[in-house]
C-alpha cells in the first residue's frame, strides 16, 4: 500500500497578468494576517494619540480608567499611568502597590471595585500635585531673588 500526500488545489493562474483570478462575487476579502496587522496598527496608533493625550494633560487618566475607550482595554495598567508627565517605573509600582494589582493588569480585565478604586487614588494623588505646584512659584520666587 503507498501513502502519497495529498497537496491541497491551488487555483490556477490567469494566462494574462500571472496572478491568481478573482472569485465571481467580485473582489476577495484581505487575508487574516493582513486584517490582523491592520487592527494591530490601528490599536497601535490609538493608543499613541491616548498616551500623547495623557502626557499633555489633554485627559485624565482616572477618567480612561473608568470609562476604558477601546484602544486602552488590552493596555497594561502600569503602560497607562508612565505616560503621565513626572510618573516612571518607580513611581508606578510604589502606586500599585498600595492596591494589589500587577503592572501588567490590562484595563479591560479590571473588576468594576478596581476600576473605581484605582481612579480614586488617581484623583486624591493628582490633588497633592495641583497643591504642591501652586506651593510653587512662591519657591521659585524666593531662590531667584537670592
Amino acid at each position: 500500500m503507498n501513502a502519497t500526500a495529498v497537496l491541497p488545489a491551488t487555483p490556477a493562474l490567469a494566462p494574462s497578468t500571472g496572478t491568481i483570478p478573482p472569485a465571481s462575487s467580485g473582489l476577495l476579502p484581505p487575508p487574516q494576517h493582513m486584517r490582523a496587522l491592520e487592527r494591530a496598527n490601528a490599536v497601535r496608533l490609538a493608543r499613541a494619540e491616548l498616551k500623547r493625550k495623557v502626557a499633555m494633560d489633554q485627559i485624565d487618566v482616572a477618567g480612561v480608567v473608568l470609562s476604558c475607550p477601546w484602544e486602552a482595554e488590552s493596555m497594561a495598567v502600569a503602560d497607562l499611568l508612565m505616560s503621565q508627565r513626572r510618573w516612571g517605573q518607580t513611581r508606578c509600582r510604589k502606586f500599585l502597590a498600595q492596591i494589589p494589582m500587577s503592572e501588567r493588569k490590562t484595563i479591560g480585565s479590571m473588576t468594576d471595585r478596581q476600576r473605581r478604586t484605582l481612579a480614586a487614588m488617581l484623583s486624591s494623588a493628582e490633588t497633592e500635585r495641583d497643591r504642591a505646584w501652586s506651593a510653587a512659584p512662591f519657591l521659585r520666587g524666593n531662590l531667584t531673588r537670592a
